[in-house]
């Protein structure tokens, strides 16, 4: 169907959406337009954050015997949802997409059609999707506006001394190799791609010394953006062992480990505020886990200190990795000179 077809701003059921958001068909016929049109799937679940969901397929048919020849039958066969293998019913085709009708909400007003609005424009498969949502009315049918505008959150402040901030008496500054330009409060689009810059750069150095770099974060009890960056010996072992012992360890602790898409932004997937656990490895595959819960703080230590990969697990333990501060200092100055072929903050 050629997408001029149907004015989706004029025509449609909010009654219609409403019902196809609640009871997640699998199949969802429809023949108001009275012509044949047929979307990609949708999902019926928020990924990483609501459980695995069959899928919903929209198919418009055109009225029988209509003189433009536009499809009116489709065939189709279906197997019972109560016969199905529960892993097969919510497997997800290839070619999913994001639920059209998301922007709904859960407070629609049934029965009516209401013009869409400039900026929002509703081109979702015949139903209005513009209704206003998440304001009270008045018994007149007009909104009231707050006498007191919502001023916008601060960002969380960390309640005491700090290990990790510069401007801390508690921070070991003779353990810092490399300072960049930007602060982390909130990830700007400037701090995004200096973090990516030092992550390549990373990845660069150490395998210029024969290593993969390892790096994970643990969003979780923590006031800082902490990533975690851990060479590992390209003779100990390969990538997919590393991830494999990630997966292994994660589903004995049920954990639920999952493999995301490598260029998918972690702010597509985590909300603000949300706590997670996310890995990154060398061939750029991402795993994410979102603590809902209770989580091992130690987890990402565990895995790659575990036999399988650097096999020194008494290291799992920083209070087992503490040595005097004449060391420290000496192992820093030696990675701050190795570092310096490949530091980016020297150029400016």
């Amino acid at each position: 169907m050629a997408q001029g077809e149907v004015d989706t701003k004029k025509c449609g059921s909010a009654l219609v959406s409403s019902l196809a958001t609640g009871l997640k068909p699998r199949y969802h016929f429809a023949a108001l337009e009275k012509t044949y049109y047929e979307r990609l799937p949708y999902r019926n679940h928020i990924v990483l954050q609501e459980n695995t969901q069959h899928a919903t397929r929209f198919i418009a048919l055109a009225n029988v015997g209509n003189p433009e020849k536009k499809k009116y039958l489709y065939a189709f066969s279906i197997v019972p949802m109560k016969l199905m293998d529960a892993a097969e019913l919510v497997k997800q085709p290839p070619d999913v997409t994001e639920n059209p009708y998301r922007k709904l909400g859960k407070e629609i007003s049934i029965g009516k059609q209401i013009p869409a609005p400039e900026e929002e424009s509703a081109c979702q498969f015949f139903f209005d999707l513009n209704e206003r949502q998440g304001r009270k009315r008045s018994s007149t049918g007009r909104e009231r506006k707050s006498p007191h505008p919502k001023q916008p959150r601060k960002p969380p402040q960390p309640p005491g001394p700090c290990w990790f901030c510069l401007a801390s008496p508690e921070v070991e500054k003779h353990l810092v190799v490399n300072v960049g330009t930007h602060s982390v409060v909130e990830l700007s689009a400037e701090v995004v791609e200096e973090v990516e810059k030092y992550k390549a750069t990373l990845r660069r150095f150490f395998k210029s010394r024969g290593k993969r770099c390892i790096l994970f974060e643990r969003n979780y009890k923590s006031h800082h953006l902490q990533l975690q960056v851990i060479p590992v010996p390209l003779s100990r072992c390969a990538t997919d062992d590393i991830k494999d012992a990630f997966i292994t360890q994660a589903q004995e602790q049920q954990i639920e480990l999952l493999e995301i898409p490598e260029h998918s932004d972690i702010k597509q997937i985590a909300q603000p505020g949300a706590a997670y656990f996310y890995v990154e490895l060398d061939t750029g595959e991402k795993l994410f886990h979102r603590i809902k819960k209770n989580f091992p703080l130690q987890f990402g230590r565990e895995v790659l200190a575990s036999e399988a990969i650097l096999n020194i697990p008494d290291k799992s333990d920083w209070r087992q990795c503490q040595i005097s501060k004449e060391e420290e200092e000496t192992l820093a100055r030696r990675f701050r000179k190795d570092f310096e072929p490949f530091d980016f903050t020297l150029d400016d």
